[in-house]
């Protein structure tokens, strides 16, 4: 990853919470991106918000000591440095401001990649335009209390390198969610590591064990009872393992993880309620969410011949 320039941001240089920052700089910076890591981090985010809003946004400050960030820069509306500045230095909050810099070639790179215009870029080239830019963001510039040249960032190391500075002041960690659903009723959409459980014996076709679900320690003694299972859920347990932390390096905010069956009410369930106590045996703290628990079995009667008893469902 390359090293940041410019005035670095150092773990001295971020205030004590509440937080209140300033991000600016030129356009095609990446100011948006920067937002962005700073929402999944858990702060509030508002950007490019009108300068006559300014005054009562920064007074207000953070709510219930969440971190607030405010995007400006010459998109805004009534954009005018010297007032920002006369602003914040009139709002007696501790505000500290992120400008994002890049070369110019990149910048005009960047916008002749994306094809967007650049804001000031209406009546002229676009390398006249990022000079002026330049020259009527210099007060902010020179006030910033950190700055970033992005001119060796890709977005991902962009994301890294906010992520790395802003993580852990914020102490979000990875949200991971455990969820069971039902290959009958369709794959589960935001699903990041799908495992099929369908290889089991199925607890369906016991008119016993029917009507209970993955819930019940009937179902749990049946499936855990198949030779199958436990060397199978041993190493999906690690690989699961394995892989988080290198989910967590890539900055993820969230992380579904889905077990699947034919109804989505026996195998699949027991399946997620296991890796649930295994992750937080592991020190994680996740979500777990049954799809499709309350719905009805899927009617066996539509089956075809050729399905046998125990690796149908």
């Amino acid at each position: 990853m390359p090293d940041m320039k410019g005035a670095p941001m150092t773990s001295d240089s971020i205030p004590t919470d509440p937080r209140l920052l300033i991000v600016s700089g030129l356009s095609g910076a990446g100011k948006s991106t920067a937002l962005e890591v700073l929402e999944d981090l858990g702060w509030e985010t508002i950007d490019n918000v009108p300068i006559r809003l300014l005054e009562g946004l920064l007074a207000t400050g953070p709510a219930d000591g969440v971190p607030l960030a405010i995007g400006i820069d010459s998109r805004t509306r009534g954009y005018d440095p010297a007032a920002i500045l006369t602003v914040i230095d009139q709002s007696g909050s501790d505000i500290e401001i992120l400008f994002l810099d890049a070369a110019p070639d990149v910048i005009q790179r960047r916008y002749n990649e994306t094809r967007r215009p650049h804001p000031l870029g209406r009546d002229r080239q676009i390398a006249d335009a990022i000079r002026a830019e330049r020259e009527m963001v210099e007060p902010l510039q020179r006030r910033a209390t950190m700055t970033l040249d992005t001119s060796d960032y890709g977005v991902n190391e962009l994301q890294q390198v906010m992520r790395n500075q802003f993580g852990d002041a914020a102490g979000e960690a990875m949200a991971i969610t455990v969820t069971s659903f039902g290959f009958a009723r369709g794959m589960p959409p935001l699903a990041d590591l799908v495992f099929d459980m369908r290889f089991l014996d199925n607890p369906h076709w016991d008119p016993v064990l029917r009507p209970q679900t993955g819930l019940d320690g009937a179902v749990g003694e049946h499936i855990a009872q198949d030779p199958a299972f436990s060397p199978s859920f041993e190493r999906i347990t690690a690989t699961i393992l394995e892989l988080l932390p290198h989910y967590a390096a890539q900055g993820r905010a969230y992380l579904t993880i889905a077990f699947g069956c034919t109804g989505g009410r026996h195998r699949s369930v027991y399946s997620a309620e296991r890796m649930g106590e295994v992750l937080r045996e592991a020190g994680h703290d996740p979500i777990v969410h049954h799809r499709n628990l309350t719905l009805a079995a899927p009617d066996a009667s539509n089956r075809t011949a050729t399905i046998q008893p125990g690796r149908g469902g």
